[in-house]
Parts: C-alpha cells; sequence; structure tokens
C-alpha cells in the first residue's frame, strides 16, 4: 500500500467533518454576532483600565484591541471539551466500533478533530476580519478595529504559530476524547478543560499582564500555545528569536501530547469494556 492510499481514509473523514460542519451557517452567523458582542465588552474593559492611567501596562490599548479581536476570531479552536460524537459515541456503546475500523484510531480522531474545529472557525474567523478590520476603520473606528500585523516577518511567524494552535488545540482534544473513553463518561472533563484552557491560554487576561515572575512558567506550558503565543506574535510582543523560540516550543509540545496521548489511548481502547443489551 502507497503512502498516499495509507492517507485516503483520514483525508475523506477530515473532509466529511469539515463539510458536515461547514452546513451549520446559522450557528456561525450567530456564534460570530455573539463573539462581536463579548469582543466589545472585553474591549471597552480594556479602555477603561488604560484611562484609570496604565502607565507601566505590558501591552498599549491597541495591541490589547487587536488580541481580543483575534482571540474573538479564533476563540472556537480553544479545547473545551471532548469530541461531541466521540463523547456519545461513549454513551450509547458505539465506541466499540471503533475498535473494528482498519485504520489508526488515534489519527483517525484527529483528522476527525481538525474537521470539526476547522470548519467552525473558518466562517467566524472571515466574518470577523472583515468587521473589525474592515469595516470598523472605514466607519472611522480604527482605533477599535483588528490592526495588521507588525510587519511582513510578524506575519510569516503567525502564519506558523497559528498551525501550531491548530494542532495543539486538536492534540489536547485527542486527550480530552481519552479521559471521557477512560472513564466512560464525559461529565467533568469539559468543566474542568474549559477552566484551565481560559485561565492558562490568555484568552481571559493576556499572559503578559501576569507578574514577571511567573509569566515565562505559563509561557512554557502548552496551552499558552493556543492564544497567547501565537498573537502576541501577530503584533509584534514576541518576534525575532523569541517568536522562533515559542513556535518551537509550540510543535514540541504537539510532538509531546500525540506521543503521550496516543500511548494513553491505546491503552484505553484495549482496556475498554462495553455493557448494554
Amino acid at each position: 500500500m502507497t503512502f498516499a492510499a495509507a492517507l485516503r481514509p483520514y483525508r475523506s473523514v477530515f473532509a466529511g467533518r469539515f463539510q458536515l460542519m461547514l452546513q451549520y451557517r446559522a450557528a456561525a452567523v450567530a456564534g460570530f454576532i455573539t463573539q462581536c458582542w463579548f469582543g466589545v465588552i472585553r474591549i471597552l474593559i480594556f479602555a477603561a483600565f488604560y484611562a484609570g492611567g496604565a502607565a507601566h501596562a505590558p501591552m498599549s490599548l491597541a495591541n490589547a484591541v487587536t488580541y481580543t479581536w483575534l482571540g474573538q476570531a479564533f476563540l472556537v479552536f480553544l479545547p473545551w471539551n471532548p469530541d461531541p460524537e466521540v463523547a456519545e459515541m461513549v454513551r450509547t456503546g458505539a465506541v466499540a466500533y471503533e475498535r473494528l475500523r482498519p485504520v489508526d484510531t488515534y489519527a483517525w480522531w484527529f483528522a476527525r478533530a481538525l474537521g470539526w474545529s476547522l470548519a467552525r472557525v473558518a466562517p467566524r474567523a472571515v466574518l470577523m476580519v472583515i468587521f473589525a478590520g474592515v469595516l470598523l476603520p472605514l466607519i472611522g473606528l480604527g482605533k477599535w478595529g483588528l490592526s495588521p500585523p507588525q510587519s511582513l516577518t510578524a506575519a510569516g511567524f503567525f502564519a506558523a504559530s497559528a498551525v501550531g494552535m491548530v494542532l495543539l488545540s486538536a492534540t489536547i482534544t485527542l486527550l480530552l476524547n481519552t479521559v471521557v473513553v477512560a472513564t466512560m463518561t464525559d461529565k467533568g472533563a469539559g468543566v474542568l478543560a474549559a477552566a484551565l484552557v481560559n485561565t492558562f491560554s490568555g484568552m481571559v487576561l493576556p499572559l503578559a499582564f501576569f507578574p514577571d515572575w511567573l509569566r515565562p512558567w505559563l509561557r512554557a506550558q502548552p496551552i499558552a500555545g493556543l492564544v497567547d503565543i501565537p498573537f502576541s506574535i501577530y503584533f509584534g510582543g514576541l518576534s525575532g528569536g523569541s517568536a522562533a523560540g515559542a513556535i518551537a516550543l509550540q510543535f514540541g509540545w504537539v510532538v509531546v501530547l500525540v506521543v503521550a496521548g496516543r500511548a494513553w489511548l491505546s491503552r484505553s481502547m484495549r482496556r475498554l469494556q462495553v455493557q448494554g443489551g
């Protein structure tokens, strides 16, 4: 079997999941409107903070605004929950069929997770860029809009970091899937994941605002690669060697989490017990 033939089932499941999720246009529009609303609220909070005299703030108001809009554009990449279809398979016992497929379960679920997240993010991100990056400047509100990358170099680094962000999101989703398989329930995994991801990714508060002694440790953990690292690269908060090192760290964590997640999922599937009738 050729390499291309071996990849065919994974390409097929990715494409199928991607096309399926793209059909939910009303959900994408509703999500975009909701994310605009929360984006405005977050920006107003930042504006009040800076108006109160933030002379030593770790980033400018313009960068905080850009950080906020990027967060809203790519919000759905945050792995708050396991794959809902995997959770449903565990609840119904249909997960047993996954052991019968002539494919690698981890790679199969990884492709599914990529299709699921990319299809939900793509339309919302496009709408968000049009709104915050094009429409707001056109109506004279450019100060509150999404600024372009600081330079072409920053744009290139951001593109590479965005790939790392997508892969990290999928690997963490696979870890959550494995928790569901190992515990035979999706209760609790999502609650814990949402709290950890929101706090340590920088979505609630950019990691630059944390104490100086804590910031290096926060940026060294894998969840920082979902938000803070790519967004900081975008507006120049991380540049040159620092940006390259941060991107290398993202992909390093992808490798570590794939190896660990694959081993854990394989062990959990071997011990899988399905009851019913």
